[in-house]
């Protein structure tokens, strides 16, 4: 993927970025690892990885920063959920804990688990259609005389 369709954000450029929608699953999930362990997550990858929005409430803007490193960072972190899973018993999935903006919900782990795949689902739709729609202003513009 090109840094151009990396950055891209829609046709009207009023959308969130491939990007931007990485970082933030990326974020999110590393909240969900440390809520599982029952720990805080640590200042230093809060201010790496964060805010999960920003002052207007919106995804932050990430830009310029290369799909691979992007992936490597995210990968990283997915590597960590598995770790934390891996040593969850069927006991613990049934354990409540805090999760949202400001820790105002309440969830097992187990719901907290699908709502991470289906979080991922549904932001690989919105890299999907970006994907697409990229696409076809790649086609649209070298068409153009």
């Amino acid at each position: 993927m090109p840094q151009e369709e990396v950055d891209y954000k829609g046709p009207n450029g009023n959308y969130n970025s491939t990007a931007q929608l990485i970082r933030h699953l990326l974020y999110v999930d590393l909240n969900w690892v440390y809520r599982l362990k029952r720990e805080p997550l640590p200042d230093a990858l809060r201010e790496q990885y964060g805010p999960m929005i920003d002052e207007t409430n919106k995804l932050p803007m990430i830009k310029g920063k290369s799909i691979h490193k992007l992936m490597s960072e995210y990968q990283a972190v997915i590597k960590m959920l598995e770790d934390t899973c891996e040593q969850l018993t069927d006991s613990d999935l049934k354990q409540v804990v805090n999760f949202g903006h400001h820790n105002e919900k309440q969830a097992t782990i187990r719901w907290g688990l699908w709502h991470i795949a289906d979080h991922s689902r549904y932001h690989q739709a919105h890299i999907n259609l970006l994907r697409k729609w990229y696409s076809d202003s790649c086609l649209i513009d070298n068409a153009k005389p």
